[in-house]
């Protein structure tokens, strides 16, 4: 799928028509930065506005991920 993350290499799929604004997601990964870029690019395509931030949660690296538009 077009909306699909895979800043690892393995597909992290996300549903994102199900997540309303003041939603948040965590993304496991390492490569945080392209995790990043990918979500920013879905969120352009879809006209959202979303805060991303590099996170530790239950001592897994990831993104976190805020639809706040």
């Amino acid at each position: 799928m077009l909306d699909d993350l895979d800043p690892d290499g393995i597909r992290i799929v996300i549903n994102w028509e199900g997540m309303p604004r003041g939603a948040s997601v965590f993304v496991p990964c390492i490569n945080t930065h392209k995790a990043k870029d990918q979500v920013n690019a879905i969120a352009k395509a879809k006209r959202w506005q979303v805060t991303t931030k590099i996170v530790i949660e239950n001592g897994k690296l990831g993104i976190r991920l805020w639809r706040t538009i």
